[in-house]
């Protein structure tokens, strides 16, 4: 088999180019011998390079002759590809699509007309970003009604199943972190109360930071973490693999197979383990309180009876919902977005449990000022 390639240059005094002919087989074998050969050619004129008598051209072959139109084209000079049948336009042409931008990547404009497009892009994709948010709790409250109107629609059993794993699951690392912060609460309340001999008041520092804020805020952002990451993992390999195409084309809507069970799952069980959260913060906070203070359970209960009023388990207890909504819909929408490979996945789940965490943060500061400005 003939792996050389001859190469022959007419210089044509009484015309304006230079033709290079080459005869053989432009492949891996021979492209790495073939290419400062081209490249020597000098001349001002414009070159036409022949491959009429050229029998095979691979990817090698493409490459080198791509490589040598950029090279010619910053010298200054012209490179025609002439003679070149379909197939060897077809492989020079895919080759060009796939070869990366030869030209270096501008420097960062730092103009302030740059810096204020920049800005605007930002903002633009974050309105955009939170009007598909809003639109996915529209498609979500549509199927809900929709569902309520025909009941045998909704699967049962994958609601129990989410439950358990949003709910039932979480229970341990939820009490331990409750558990844990009504220790710390109640340590370093001690602190700084014994300098004015009030150390009786730790007690409603517990029970308000516990049952006002903190009991359901580091809730929400545990169940953030696991429960964000497992939608958007779990509807994005669906995705990946295209069965969500399948389910729609076997007359299943995704929205009520996949979004429904999941929200409301996370709506019945943010609650709960909220609940959970409060009593063992609280029973964190009263056992680090007896041992350090020598507040006795009897004591540490009278006094949290009498000085925290019930509207502060309220305020916290109404935000589970909206918590769980934003944890739910930011999942599902991460999970929807993710493309055909596992690095999109890894990237969307990353997004997803950042997005979770930090909207449930800036709810809960919205709440704090909302409920601040009625005097709750």
């Amino acid at each position: 088999m003939q792996t050389a390639i001859d190469l022959d240059i007419s210089d044509q005094a009484d015309t304006d180019k230079v033709v290079a002919r080459l005869r053989g087989r432009m492949t891996v074998e021979t492209v790495t011998a073939l290419l400062p050969r081209l490249l020597s050619v000098q001349s001002e004129r414009r070159i036409d390079l022949d491959l009429g008598d050229v029998t095979r051209v691979d990817t090698a072959g493409g490459w080198l002759l791509c490589t040598l139109e950029r090279q010619f084209a910053q010298d200054g000079r012209e490179l025609r590809i002439v003679n070149a049948g379909p197939d060897v336009q077809a492989i020079i042409e895919s080759v060009r699509n796939a070869m990366p931008d030869a030209a270096p990547p501008p420097g960062a404009d730092r103009s302030i007309r740059a810096r204020l497009d920049a800005l605007g892009r930002s903002v633009s994709a974050g309105v955009g970003f939170f009007l598909e948010l809003t639109g996915y709790l529209g498609i979500i409250v549509h199927r809900l009604f929709r569902t309520l109107r025909h009941p045998r629609t909704f699967r049962l059993t994958a609601l129990v199943a989410h439950c358990e794993d949003v709910g039932l699951r979480a229970v341990p690392i939820v009490a331990l972190m409750a558990f844990l912060i009504g220790v710390v609460l109640a340590f370093q309340g001690s602190a700084q109360l014994r300098q004015f001999g009030a150390e009786v008041f730790v007690v409603d520092l517990i029970a308000i930071s516990i049952l006002r804020e903190l009991g359901i805020l580091l809730t929400a952002i545990i169940v953030a973490g696991r429960t964000a990451s497992a939608f958007t993992a779990a509807i994005g390999s669906m995705k990946m693999r295209e069965e969500i195409d399948a389910m729609r084309t076997l007359g299943l809507d995704p929205p009520t197979v996949l979004f429904l069970p999941r929200v409301l799952a996370l709506l019945l069980m943010l609650p709960i383990l909220g609940l959970i959260a409060n009593l063992m913060g609280l029973l964190g906070g009263a056992l680090m309180a007896w041992i350090d203070l020598g507040i006795s359970p009897m004591m540490f209960q009278t006094r949290l009876l009498e000085g925290t009023d019930i509207s502060h388990l309220f305020v916290g207890m109404i935000k589970a919902p909206v918590f769980a909504m934003i944890i739910g819909i930011v999942g599902c929408h991460a999970g929807m977005r993710v493309g055909g490979n596992a690095e999109s996945l890894g990237r969307m789940t990353s997004n997803a449990v950042v997005t979770a965490i930090f909207a449930v943060i800036v709810a809960d500061a919205l709440f704090s000022i909302f409920f601040a400005q009625v005097g709750l």
